[in-house]
């Protein structure tokens, strides 16, 4: 079963999103912020998206503002931010909560997925990254701190979208 099966998000730019429309594509979700130390973080996913898109990669940003209060704004300001300061044109979901009761049904998919050192459950900063394969399963998870642009996540993407 795909993570994105019956999964209904709102888009940033609103109205709604069903995210069955990346099955068969592979697409990395970043829950992101405006306003965190690794915020910058935005010109390379934004490079991925860019680099890969062709060869069926989505980056996929979702706003939440659980970590410190550091996705504050608004969608309009949100988008305003993301396009003058990073450029960002890779789809951008509403503002969601990705970790306690109020759950995304997202992220409830995502999360039983360990990174790298076994980590599971509960997103533990902004920009947190889950690579989602063609066959919607999570094939990779990536801590906060580790670019995007890190030679494992460039792999991991690489190693799903098979060879150029």
């Amino acid at each position: 079963m795909s993570v994105f099966e019956n999964i209904r998000i709102g888009s940033l730019q609103g109205g709604e999103t069903d995210l069955a429309q990346y099955d068969g594509r592979a697409v990395l979700v970043v829950n992101v912020a405006s306003k965190c130390g690794l915020t910058p973080q935005y010109t390379a996913l934004e490079q991925l998206q860019e680099q890969y898109a062709a060869r069926g990669l989505t980056v996929l940003g979702v706003p939440c503002n659980q970590f410190m209060g550091q996705e504050p704004g608004s969608a309009d300001e949100i988008a305003a931010f993301c396009s003058a300061t990073y450029g960002v044109t890779f789809p951008m979901t509403e503002k969601v909560e990705v970790n306690g009761p109020g759950r995304h049904a997202l992220y409830a998919n995502l999360v039983d997925a360990p990174d790298a050192e076994g980590h599971t459950g509960d997103i533990r900063w902004n920009f947190e990254k889950f690579l989602v394969g063609r066959s919607g399963e999570v094939v990779a998870r990536f801590a906060p701190q580790t670019t995007p642009d890190a030679p494992e996540v460039v792999a991991a993407i690489e190693k799903e979208l098979g060879a150029a």
